[in-house]
């Protein structure tokens, strides 16, 4: 573990891909609205995760299934010499979470191993009014191929790590499903080391929730990996949806594209707090990265009055010897060409609302590998556009 720190090193490090870790929560400051990485985040509705007032009053129950025999699962304690291998705590919450979590799940896909279905992992909440804290670590040893949809529901408050480690010329594909009771409020950390020749497909689909912020941090671990993160995520009246992803180009030719998009819709005469949604995506490309190739993009959509979408995409490069970068970023209103479009074919302007919304988010269900998770995200949207009639 880190070593306690008397300075604080977040303000001195080189770049984005230096940030300070810790296992110690008392290394990091108590966050405040003036902390970059915390000034979309409305602190008071985190029910104090981040100034160590909220204590464990419940527990999660964690639950595999689909594990044929080359699957292991585990469950350790922190003396678990594995747990940290993807990544260390980097802001006060995350530390807050390790060092308060009761036991982990660890989940083993032996070398070489290719799994035929996928493996699903389910995260109950503690329960209304409940804290809870949590570790899960899936690992993906060298050669094998595995699928894992990671679904997380319920009610409560809860804070956590998750670890992926892919190992050398393995494959992931990931499913990571927030699909949380209205009252949940959900923090998490994850955690992504890709060796050499690796591949990563990462979906991340945000739908539940009261609050629900997500801090994935990819670091190469060899050279030719390849990671995909892609990203889904639908807001309504009063929802606090925040992603903040760090892409950490350390090694040799390695590639990344980052895709993600959102959907929001309020109520302005609603006693709630406005619709938010954040996006913050970061890409560091280290000085000993030659033949990167990476790009990100965020499109947000916003469906009515009373929401508000903060999008923020950051490239930083210290070498010039690479294969290529860019990012961009748009938020904007219905399309009227494409309204009018569908319109003067006959078709009336609440299906034609509903029509652009699908297509917008096509891109990314169609290309998630689960049958039954498309099909539960098709019908998700669609309820969501109920809500207030799209």
């Amino acid at each position: 573990m880190t070593v306690p720190q008397t300075e604080d090193k977040r303000a001195i490090v080189a770049n984005k891909g230096a940030q300070f870790s810790s296992y110690d929560v008392n290394a990091f400051e108590v966050p405040s609205g003036r902390d970059e990485i915390w000034r979309f985040t409305p602190l008071r509705r985190l029910r104090g995760l981040h100034d160590g007032s909220a204590v464990a009053t419940g527990s999660t129950t964690v639950t595999v299934s689909g594990a044929p025999e080359s699957v292991r699962v585990e469950t350790v304690g922190r003396d678990d010499g594995r747990l940290g291998t993807a990544g260390v705590p980097t802001d006060r919450i995350a530390a807050q979470a390790y060092t308060s979590f009761a036991d982990a799940t660890v989940v083993t896909v032996a070398s070489e191993a290719e799994l035929d279905e996928p493996l699903t992992i389910t995260v109950e909440g503690p329960g209304v009014d409940a804290v809870a804290f949590g570790h899960v670590q899936i690992r993906v040893e060298a050669f094998a191929k595995a699928t894992v949809v990671l679904e997380q529901r319920g009610s409560g408050t809860y804070a956590e790590n998750v670890e992926f480690v892919v190992a050398d010329s393995a494959q992931l594909t990931l499913v990571a499903l927030q699909e949380w009771n209205d009252d949940a409020v959900h923090v998490a950390s994850h955690h992504v080391k890709v060796g050499r020749d690796a591949t990563l497909r990462y979906f991340s689909v945000s739908l539940g929730g009261d609050l629900v912020r997500l801090t994935p941090v990819v670091e190469f671990d060899g050279p030719g990996g390849d990671a995909e993160l892609l990203g889904l995520y639908f807001a309504d009246d009063g929802q606090h949806l925040e992603q903040r992803l760090l892409v950490h180009h350390s090694a040799p030719h390695c590639r990344s594209n980052v895709v993600y998009k959102g959907a929001l819709q309020g109520d302005p005469s609603s006693a709630k707090p406005d619709t938010h949604t954040v996006w913050i995506g970061d890409v560091v490309i280290g000085a000993t990265a030659e033949g990167t190739d990476t790009f990100e993009l965020n499109r947000n959509l916003i469906l009515t009055d009373g929401a508000r979408a903060d999008s923020v995409p950051n490239l930083e490069i210290e070498t010039g010897e690479i294969a290529g970068a860019g990012h961009a970023s748009a938020t904007g209103r219905f399309d009227d060409e494409q309204l009018f479009y569908l319109r003067a074919r006959g078709i009336p302007e609440a299906q034609a609302r509903k029509l652009v919304v699908r297509g917008f988010f096509h891109e990314i269900i169609a290309r998630i590998p689960v049958d039954s998770v498309r099909t539960r995200l098709s019908d998700a949207i669609e309820a969501e556009l109920a809500v207030t009639g799209v």
